[in-house]
């Protein structure tokens, strides 16, 4: 792993150059599980076939909570409160030799909602889902999220370590 100061940047008192800005080799993201009042969950239809989560990357600075508000607001049109998430658990995982972290978020479907596509270049569409009828083309990461919120449920194996938060 390659750990380097940027150029013209001097390392902070105490810190071993190599070490103070090491170079990013990791993805953190948040997978968001929307619950209507069916119990039925949003999945997005990308244009690979594989059904999704909304979610994203956490930017810099941004709780779970934060990131889970803004990519569900960014890819559906949804408005929830950071405070209305629950988080549930932790993945952890790698793929090609990066590093990603990725958080289970849960949040009740906002009363009066309509998801719409605001991303058509990544989703066709947006669907309500029964829990016990989820389809078998799941982007694996939301597998992975589904499956650490219930793990009774029949999703893909996706390998990960999970951390469950109680």
């Amino acid at each position: 792993m390659s750990r380097r100061t940027p150029p013209g940047s001097a390392a902070p008192k105490n810190e071993r150059a190599d070490r103070a800005f090491p170079a990013p080799n990791g993805v953190t993201g948040v997978g968001v599980i929307v619950v209507d009042e069916e119990g039925r969950i949003l999945l997005g239809l990308g244009h690979d076939d594989r059904w999704e989560l909304p979610g994203g990357k956490v930017d810099a600075g941004e709780s779970f909570e934060q990131t889970a508000a803004r990519e569900l607001a960014e890819e559906t049109a949804l408005s929830v409160s950071a405070e209305a998430v629950r988080i549930v658990a932790v993945l952890v995982d790698g793929k090609q030799g990066v590093t990603r972290l990725s958080a289970a978020a849960v949040v009740p479907a906002p009363a009066g909602g309509t998801a719409e596509v605001t991303e058509p270049d990544k989703i066709v569409r947006w669907a309500w889902t029964a829990a016990d009828a989820l389809p078998t083309e799941l982007f694996e990461p939301s597998a992975g999220i589904l499956a650490a919120w219930r793990p009774e449920l029949d999703v893909p194996a996706h390998p990960a370590h999970c951390y469950r938060i109680s």
